[in-house]
């Protein structure tokens, strides 16, 4: 029962636009904070909120790299996860865009 209620609370998680966005944008390669804000025209305080929660569900991992913390997915042991981000519609074109790292 503990697992079901874990993968419940994880698909609760992905209900959120901004939250599933995330997660697509990640399936295209890791990114740091304010490059997840900027493609979300968002603050960066609201977007480090978002990955808290999906980073405590285990959904993402994070690396530091000198002083930004990148955001990549954790979900090859999530087979459902994969399925539903594998179903929806590329981003790839947009996090294309961002050419650099943050500053």
């Amino acid at each position: 029962m503990e697992q079901l209620h874990t993968v419940a609370e994880q698909l609760k998680l992905l209900g959120d636009k901004t939250r599933l966005t995330m997660m697509v944008m990640l399936k295209e390669r890791a990114l740091c904070v304010c490059d997840i804000a900027d493609l979300l025209e968002t603050s960066q305080p609201n977007a480090s909120q978002h990955l808290r929660k999906l980073r405590a569900a285990l959904l993402v991992n994070e690396d530091r790299r000198g002083q930004w913390i990148y955001y990549s997915l954790n979900v090859e042991d999530k087979p459902y996860i994969q399925a539903i981000l594998d179903g929806l519609p590329s981003l790839k074109e947009k996090v294309d865009l961002i050419q650099k790292d943050c500053n």
